[in-house]
């Protein structure tokens, strides 16, 4: 039953990524801002019921430009804070880009692609994020820079900061947490080590009674801050919020 479950949901999830697709390269080039960003939320949510994740919203995001500062978990972050805030433009790896179907996605949702091993690339990407922000857009950032256990944050790298606090941007915190009717951090969503792409995708639509959490909490003021600070302290603003081994 859990075998054909899954082969069920993976077949309804390559129909909806095709059907994605096809959105993004027929419809996204002559749609406005507000439009591609309906289909965007339509599309996320709809991509989490199909895979049988139940998601929850909690908190109310801030209107206009604002710097989304999450922790990072699973390579469907992306969908969850989607499914909520569809105007979020985010930083990726570089890599994400060369993956099936789902780069040509993101990419195709204004994602902003960063190369993390060269420091110039990201004093690129910081320049753009400022340039975005400034416009008005919100952008979303996972400062670990690799997906986490869901309990316990990795540093932060404070560098993506720099453009909230260069444009005078608030930032807005979310937590993200992955769960399931056993456990209050799925191990079904386990982003680490060797885990594939595919392997991650089939245990979720194999699995029972997942739900993400996608939690926002107060925006914090950027201007005249120091980077290393504010970091530090949106950290210890997130961390307070993860569940704990049981």
């Amino acid at each position: 039953m859990r075998a054909a479950l899954g082969v069920w949901r993976l077949v309804r999830v390559l129909i909806h990524g095709l059907h994605g697709l096809a959105i993004v390269l027929a419809r996204f080039p002559f749609l406005p801002a507000p439009a591609r960003h309906a289909r965007i939320g339509w599309w996320s949510a709809k991509l989490l019921r199909l895979m049988g994740i139940t998601l929850q919203r909690v908190g109310t995001p801030r209107a206009g430009a604002k710097l989304l500062v999450a922790n990072h978990v699973s390579w469907l972050d992306i969908a969850a804070i989607h499914a909520v805030l569809p105007e979020a433009r985010f930083v990726s790896k570089a890599d994400v880009r060369q993956w099936p179907l789902v780069g040509r996605l993101v990419a195709g949702a204004g994602t902003l692609f960063i190369e993390r091993e060269k420091k110039r690339d990201a004093l690129r990407v910081v320049h753009q994020m400022a340039e975005a922000l400034k416009a008005g857009d919100t952008v979303a950032v996972f400062p670990e820079g690799t997906t986490g256990d869901g309990r316990t944050l990795l540093p932060f790298h404070a560098n993506l900061l720099q453009a909230a606090i260069a444009t005078e941007a608030p930032i807005q915190p979310i937590v993200l947490r992955f769960s399931d009717e056993r456990h209050a951090v799925s191990p079904v969503a386990e982003f680490l080590g060797d885990t594939t792409l595919a392997s991650s995708l089939w245990r979720f639509v194999a699995a029972r009674g997942v739900g993400v959490e996608v939690r926002v909490l107060a925006s914090m003021a950027t201007a005249h801050a120091d980077r290393r600070a504010l970091a530090a302290h949106v950290r210890e603003t997130i961390a307070a919020q993860l569940p704990r081994a049981t």
